[in-house]
């Protein structure tokens, strides 16, 4: 089998340069090296780009059948190749196999379908009183993506940029870098043509910020922190290119006072701490009635003994992606245990018998007050807070009170109480009752949680510019 993350693919080549630089690839489950990435420049980048630049003239005037059928080779590729992405995620991530052969590499085959779909039924031309309206791909697209659902925001801009007819060089995590190169090699097999994708490894201040400012990128679309969105925004804003983010969050999950709490609970628990808490929509701040508060930690307390770290077993939870990740989670922890959280389950320090690796305590707090350091910075692990309220407009006020606005989630005996509380937050993404994700809906966030949408036919749209031709019609 071979691995490409010690390549960069662009003009449809696998390329090492000479005098590249690599770096390490461990394995956070098990804290030994996995292999090397190769760590590109911006000569680099440079290169990717002036790829997309030449192929962007062709590939942008194809007809829309025949994007249709690249994206169904892909999807053939992409089936046969099942395995080899699931090991590449949990070798990159930890993931554990059921989360890596389940929700991380199927979640790609869902934005195929839905992109697919989204294309197939765009309004291409829609015409005004002598007027043309034409939808044009936007032009070359630089692409950075995360490290912890690589293949769900690697897909959710690839195959929307492919299908508007656009050239993309996608800039993943190094971190995720087994996982993009089985992924370039799929689109590879299927026969994107050269210099359309182009792959380019590298760190995210030195490539990353070399597509943001580059005058031959039109538009950039990043997944990732606030604070790096922030820095490509502003790099991104010399040359007025599109920029589309979706950055952090700190999800409400507001539990109502009538609703079924041996539903709520558990669920509430579930989804903050899937993905080992390493999810941008994960409820990490859940708000109960003050009046059910005891009882709702007994729920929780039962719900995280049952949780198995790990990688083999079935819902077992792994470790975090790095080093990195793991220190700035313990020192989240112990900040909140300074600032006089109630410490109801876990706590600083690796898990019993789990030296090794990244694995971090599933971890929750009580009592805890909404101005407190763990109920406002992102941790990205499994770390949950628990906010008391005494009315639904307390309640309310809570989950608004946040720089984020990516997700929320309410839960309710009564669905027009749950309408009626779902409707005032203020977030791009709000589930009632544990609703199904749809992945034909927009996906983005209010407020510091980025702008624009992905997904369906608004994540396609971002890849369009609009062209009015007036005179068109006699």
């Amino acid at each position: 089998m071979t691995h490409h993350d010690e390549q960069s693919y662009i003009d449809g080549h696998w390329i090492t340069p000479g005098g590249s630089q690599f770096m390490a690839r461990i394995h956070p489950a098990t804290g030994e090296q996995a292999g090397r990435v190769i760590l590109a420049d911006e000569e680099h980048a440079d290169l990717a780009v002036r790829a997309a630049r030449k192929a962007f003239s062709s590939w942008s005037l194809t007809p829309v059948e025949e994007r249709l059928a690249l994206l169904d080779r892909i999807g053939e590729v992409y089936r046969a190749s099942l395995e080899e992405l699931a090991d590449a995620v949990a070798e990159d991530m930890g993931a554990p196999a059921w989360l890596a052969r389940g929700p991380q590499v199927q979640t790609g085959l869902d934005h195929l379908g839905a992109t697919r779909e989204a294309l197939a039924h765009w309004q291409v031309e829609q015409a005004g009183p002598g007027t043309r309206v034409v939808s044009e791909p936007i032009g070359v697209c630089a692409l950075i993506t995360p490290w912890n659902w690589p293949i769900n925001q690697m897909t959710c801009k690839v195959f929307p940029a492919l299908a508007a007819g656009c050239t993309m060089v996608l800039k993943p995590s190094e971190f995720a870098a087994r996982t993009a190169g089985v992924f370039a090699g799929i689109l590879h097999r299927a026969g994107v043509p050269a210099g359309v994708f182009n792959l380019v490894h590298g760190r995210g201040e030195v490539v990353g910020a070399a597509l943001a400012r580059h005058p031959g990128v039109d538009m950039v679309s990043f997944t990732g922190s606030t604070a790096a969105g922030i820095a490509v925004a502003q790099l991104a804003a010399t040359t007025v290119k599109r920029v589309t983010q979706e950055l952090g969050g700190k999800s409400p999950y507001v539990i109502c006072p009538n609703a079924p709490l041996a539903d709520a609970v558990p669920a509430a628990v579930q989804r903050c701490f899937t993905n080992s808490g390493q999810t941008c929509t994960a409820p990490t701040r859940l708000l109960v009635p003050r009046d059910q508060l005891e009882a709702v930690e007994a729920l929780v307390e039962t719900e995280v003994a049952r949780i198995r770290l790990g990688t083999a077993e079935p819902g077992s939870l792994g470790p975090l992606v790095n080093q990195r990740q793991f220190e700035r989670a313990q020192r989240l922890i112990e900040t909140a245990v300074s600032e006089g959280a109630r410490l109801l389950c876990g706590g600083p320090g690796r898990p019993a018998g789990l030296e090794a690796g990244c694995y971090v305590r599933p971890t929750v707090f009580t009592d805890v007050h909404n101005d407190m350091t763990i109920a406002r910075e992102e941790v990205f692990g499994p770390v949950l807070c628990i906010l008391p309220y005494d009315t639904e407009e307390e309640a309310i006020a809570l989950a608004n009170d946040t720089v984020y606005g990516l997700a929320a989630y309410v839960y309710a005996g009564d669905l027009d109480v749950a309408r009626r509380v779902a409707s005032r937050l203020q977030a791009g993404m709000v589930y009632i009752n544990e609703a199904p994700r749809d992945i034909r809906a927009p996906f983005g966030g209010y407020k510091q949680s980025g702008n624009g949408r992905e997904w369906g036919r608004w994540g396609l749209a971002e890849f369009f510019e609009t062209k009015a031709i007036l005179g068109w019609h006699a």
